[in-house]
């Protein structure tokens, strides 16, 4: 059997709007990277090293998200298109069902 899909909404750096299938098991970033030009380059692979998969998180799903751990923190402050409460790098978020309709924005490139 497949894993659960859920539907993940994005807003590019441009401002344009989709929506994009994100399989359960996977990470946001693995989504964005693979579902379409959103400019998420992943040079880390998922690391937590490189900050190229910033997004900024909707305020609303913001509850249903772990808290950063401190390496992701450490990075995302560095980052000059830091926000304080929606920034979050998309390969520290694993897809999961409780996320399905999320909206996040890809950040601006630092």
């Amino acid at each position: 059997m497949p894993p659960p899909v859920i539907a993940i909404h994005v807003t590019d750096r441009d401002g344009n709007r989709a929506t994009v299938s994100g399989n359960v098991g996977l990470s946001m970033m693995e989504v964005l990277r693979d579902s379409g030009d959103f400019g998420v380059a992943a040079i880390c692979g998922g690391l937590c090293s490189c900050a190229t998969c910033h997004v900024y998180v909707d305020d609303t799903w913001l509850p249903k998200l772990k808290n950063r751990h401190n390496d992701e923190q450490e990075i995302l402050v560095a980052l000059s298109s830091f926000k304080p409460k929606n920034s979050r790098l998309s390969c520290q978020i694993p897809v999961t069902a409780e996320l399905d309709g999320i909206a996040l924005a890809v950040a601006p490139e630092d």
